[in-house]
């Protein structure tokens, strides 16, 4: 590509990369998945156990990513590293994984929860279902979970400095909204409810598989997870950030590490607010972060935070599609999706069809699943990718030590084999506690195979290969 061609432009500042990546993790799952958690290990104590360990190990992929992005800080992240460690099939299926059901089923995930929210607010009035055919009900939050997409994906068409701009701003209301309810929780509060347990709690649409033992932690830190998940999204952007060698590693840590503090305050919080019974009673759809202002307010204040998540989950969606639009933007770029993929606007330097097709894909989804199915799915796919690009820090140094690295993963080789230790209990803990889901995962990767023989082929055809 000339460089008078249109092409992304590095126009995010520090500020801004750890505001993608906040906005980006900070969303839906630190105010819905505590009630799962309190089923799967019964008690407050573990409950903050699993968000800490969570958090540490997203911590510890976040200063080992820090060395692939501050050598490799171009678009797509994960798929060039991949590549460049086990050869571009395993890029394309990084890529392809989160076209199917990485970025497109978690931002159709958030996108539900803003539509619940708003259900929520306007007390249930818009939850009804509109048409039913063949047993699949088309209900009105779908049609309101689409409309928001749409919108995200409007937002995101302007310049990348407005889009790290906006994602500032919506930043700061999310961390605003999570010490504002932390506050609130220990000020208005009843006490701690520390000490006790979750026995004899419905614990709705939770399995029994999950509840308990080194199961119920597994399941556990699938929830927290997803709390979490969005701490690497700084890489899909590394070819837009300022000075990247510095702010790439350091957006990274920094980010991390103060989204794992917020949710431990805030986690902490729920149980002064009720107790552990309550929470893993609340029904399915409930938000464990509203349910705590309702309890203190009435429904006034639960109306209040319907509004408020609704702010927060938008807030993940502009800033998912931001990111997740620059993977198969890279991956047009090698000439393994359709050309108009890396087309990029000669006026705003925005990747247009990477950010359109995707978030077509995402209402799509929105209309299929659920918030809790989509995450799960999104959550087994990632993480298998996660663990590679770990272990591609490892390959890569034997493999090309005479690269420039400005930037080496604090702590290596321990903080990464710790990681990976992690990683794979964690998946191999989920392959035997819920083999319909992991299977289903790999199956939707492994897709992605002959989509990858197709591209390669075309490509070697072409005269320009």
């Amino acid at each position: 590509m000339s460089s008078s061609s249109p092409h992304l432009v590095r126009g995010l500042t520090l500020v801004a990369a750890i505001s993608i990546i906040v906005s980006n993790t900070i969303g839906t799952g630190v105010f819905a998945k505590a009630r799962v958690m309190t089923c799967n290990v019964g008690t407050p104590e573990m409950v903050i156990l699993v968000w800490i360990v969570a958090g540490l190990l997203s911590l510890a992929g976040a200063l080992t990513y820090g060395e692939l992005a501050a050598m490799m800080p171009r678009a797509g992240g994960e798929v060039n590293y991949l590549s460049a460690a086990y050869g571009e099939r395993w890029g394309f299926l990084y890529g392809w994984m989160q076209l199917l059901v990485g970025k497109a089923g978690s931002q159709a995930a958030v996108a539900v929860f803003f539509a619940d929210s708003l259900n929520d607010a306007l007390g249930g009035t818009v939850g009804q279902t509109l048409l039913t055919v063949g047993g699949w009900d088309l209900r009105a939050p779908q049609l309101i979970a689409v409309g928001v997409v749409l919108l995200a994906t409007v937002l995101n068409l302007a310049s990348v400095k407005s889009g790290g701009q906006i994602a500032t701003l919506l930043t700061l209301l999310k961390v605003g909204l999570v010490v504002g309810v932390g506050v609130v929780a220990f000020k208005l509060g009843s006490g701690s409810t520390f000490g006790q347990t979750a026995a004899g709690a419905t614990c709705d649409g939770v399995s029994a598989a999950a509840m308990g033992g080194m199961a119920g932690f597994g399941a556990a830190m699938l929830g927290a997870l997803w709390g979490y998940d969005g701490w690497n999204n700084l890489a899909l952007v590394a070819g837009e950030v300022k000075n990247p060698q510095k702010n790439l590693p350091r957006g990274l840590f920094l980010a991390t590490a103060l989204i794992m503090g917020l949710y431990v305050f805030v986690n902490v919080s729920y149980f002064y607010v009720l107790n552990p019974v309550e929470i893993a009673s609340l029904p399915e759809s409930a938000r464990v972060g509203t349910e705590v202002i309702r309890t203190i307010f009435g429904p006034a204040g639960a109306v209040f935070m319907s509004a408020a998540l609704m702010v927060s989950s938008f807030a993940t969606l502009h800033s998912s599609i931001l990111s997740g639009s620059r993977v198969p933007y890279a991956m047009a770029a090698e000439g393994l999706l359709p050309k108009k993929m890396a087309y990029v606007s000669p006026k705003t330097h925005i990747p247009v069809w990477s950010v359109v097709v995707p978030s077509i894909w995402a209402s799509v989804l929105a209309l299929w699943g659920s918030y809790d199915a989509l995450s799960d799915y999104m959550i087994f796919g990632g993480w298998i990718f996660y663990a590679l690009t770990v272990v591609a820090v490892f390959v890569l140094r034997k493999k090309h030590p005479e690269w420039e690295r400005p930037y080496k993963a604090w702590g290596y080789p321990v903080v990464p084999l710790a990681f990976l230790g992690v990683a794979g209990w964690l998946l191999v803990n989920t392959v035997v506690t819920q083999p319909g889901k992991s299977i289903a995962g790999l199956l939707l990767i492994a897709l992605g195979l002959p989509v990858y023989a197709y591209y390669a082929r075309r490509r070697a055809t072409q005269p320009e290969a």
